[in-house]
């Protein structure tokens, strides 16, 4: 995984989780989902990098 990858995916990953949290603590139920979607798209971003470097080697 290209280290700019790794922390693009790690970004995202913790954007989300405290933009899902805010939305949960202030009642906004759609910055909570804006916030889920923005960590899962983190996740898939992590695991898209980890298969391409499985298949390095």
């Amino acid at each position: 995984m290209t280290a700019g990858e790794k922390a693009k995916a790690k970004a995202e990953q913790a954007e989300g989780k405290a933009k899902e949290a805010l939305g949960s603590v202030t009642g906004n139920d759609r910055m909570a989902a804006e916030g889920q979607a923005e960590k899962s798209t983190g996740d898939a971003r992590e695991a898209k990098e980890k298969a391409k470097d499985a298949f390095k080697r």
